[in-house]
């Protein structure tokens, strides 16, 4: 038996009403998690955010599509994340990006929101110093590249509670209609990186020499790590220092036995070694079907 149209209407009317009930009063609690946030210089936690959208996936079934699931989830969580303080965006866009429509700006809005505050910045130095300043809470920076000849990741490769790390990359899931196509970022602010179970981790390593491919591996074998990506920049004016970026296959905190031995097992060759962030790793194609 085929019900009525207004019958259909009125029970997605019901459902509807179910769930700005809920809505408010998951809005209440965070209210009360904001009293446990109020002495922290950073609200945001990725790590709990990502861990969010892993176990909602995890048991979603039926025809609703993930992707705008995971907007509308994102909306959501960047809402009461704004509720709880401050929070902007900088988006690294320099002349050649394309202005207000490039791809930066459409992961930055499609990760942390619609109404968000964003600005752009022309160099990627100017959103590391905003950052670390907290003019913005978080910026968003162009993938590590290979012989670049001053990366930005060096200026992550200090102690300090206000140094900028890694926290995401985007896209999360899919890139959307972003414009232009194919465009990824990494996402910074001096939060701590915490493990979610499916995680990279970056480090910066301080060496003698150049690591070269083999040299690395080596190195990171005997520590018992391996890396997913690796480059490298040699400053001139520090002509006994090579510096590497190095993404790890896993979860590595600050004190973990393994970057310690990065400097005990290289013969002296890596002189120092200093995570720098990381992300819980967005969903495969797969986990989007």
């Amino acid at each position: 038996m085929v019900r009525d149209l207004s019958e259909l209407r009125r029970e997605i009317d019901a459902i509807d009403d179910q769930l700005h009930a809920l809505l408010k009063s998951r809005t209440k609690i965070v209210e009360e998690v904001r009293l446990f946030k109020k002495d922290d210089r950073v609200k945001i936690r990725p790590a709990r955010e990502a861990e969010i959208i892993y176990r909602l996936f995890a048991q979603h079934e039926g025809k609703f599509p993930k992707r705008e699931l995971f907007r509308i989830w994102r909306e959501l969580i960047v809402a009461t994340l704004g509720m709880e303080g401050p929070f902007s965006v900088g988006v690294y866009m320099d002349a050649d990006t394309g202005g207000e429509f490039s791809g930066f700006w459409d992961l930055a809005r499609d990760h942390f929101g619609s109404f968000t505050p964003m600005a752009p910045f022309p160099s990627t130095r100017r959103i590391m110093e905003a950052v670390q300043k907290q003019e913005v809470t978080v910026g968003i920076l162009p993938l590590p590249g290979r012989d670049e000849v001053d990366p930005w990741w060096r200026r992550m490769a200090f102690e300090g509670d206000d140094v900028p790390r890694v926290i995401a990359r985007l896209p999360f899931v899919g890139g959307g209609n972003a414009r232009p196509a194919g465009h990824e970022a990494l996402v910074i602010s001096p939060v701590p990186q915490e493990p979610t179970g499916r995680d990279r981790t970056y480090v910066v390593l301080e060496s003698k020499v150049e690591l070269v491919t083999n040299l690395l591996d080596r190195i990171l074998h005997d520590a018992g790590l391996s890396s997913v990506f690796s480059t490298h920049c040699h400053d001139p004016n520090r002509p006994a220092v090579w510096q590497a970026l190095v993404e790890l296959d896993d979860y590595a905190a600050p004190d973990d036995e393994r970057i310690r031995r990065l400097t005990e097992t290289s013969d002296g060759v890596v002189q120092h070694a200093v995570t720098v962030g990381g992300y819980a790793t967005p969903l495969s194609a797969e986990e989007l079907e």
